[in-house]
């Protein structure tokens, strides 16, 4: 756990990425309008470019519960750190929801009574988001969450 103190919550971010070297670094909380909600602020000073996609996702979800969901002030950014042999690889950071329930709902998106997918989440952009940024080629379980990518970015199955 971090305290509630912007510094402290980049220089951790930081870290796991420059550090650590973590793909995906997901916090949670910390991103209502209150004076101690800074954990977006903290976001934006770790990456170097932002996706907004992801808050704006993560919103429209969240609409469909409450709606306070504009509320929320989560982002997205890409932070850019020297790998292995001096190669440039992302990570990308991912704000969540402070509540349980809201981040599995943004996580994993809307079902149809049918189980179909009404709208994504956000874990369905995540694996092909790393692969873009120089990171590993995640695999997830579709039953869970399918990972999206399209045709060409598949990795070709074994033979």
């Amino acid at each position: 756990l971090i305290p509630d103190e912007q510094p402290l919550i980049t220089q951790a971010l930081c870290a796991l990425v420059d550090d650590a070297q973590c793909d995906l670094v997901l916090t949670t909380g910390g991103t209502g309008p209150t004076l101690r909600d800074v954990t977006p602020e903290a976001t934006l000073a770790a990456g170097h470019k932002e996706m907004p996609g992801f808050g704006e996702q993560m919103r429209q979800i969240s609409l469909h519960f409450v709606p306070t969901a504009i509320l929320s002030r989560q982002v997205a950014v890409i932070r850019y750190a020297q790998g292995p042999a001096g190669t440039r690889r992302g990570s990308l950071l991912v704000n969540l929801p402070g509540q349980p329930k809201s981040i599995a709902q943004t996580l994993e998106g809307l079902r149809n009574a049918d189980g179909s997918v009404r709208v994504p989440g956000i874990f369905a952009a995540v694996p092909y988001c790393i692969d873009l940024i120089g990171g590993p080629y995640l695999v997830t379980d579709d039953s869970v969450c399918a990972g999206w990518r399209p045709k060409h970015a598949s990795r070709p199955t074994a033979a």
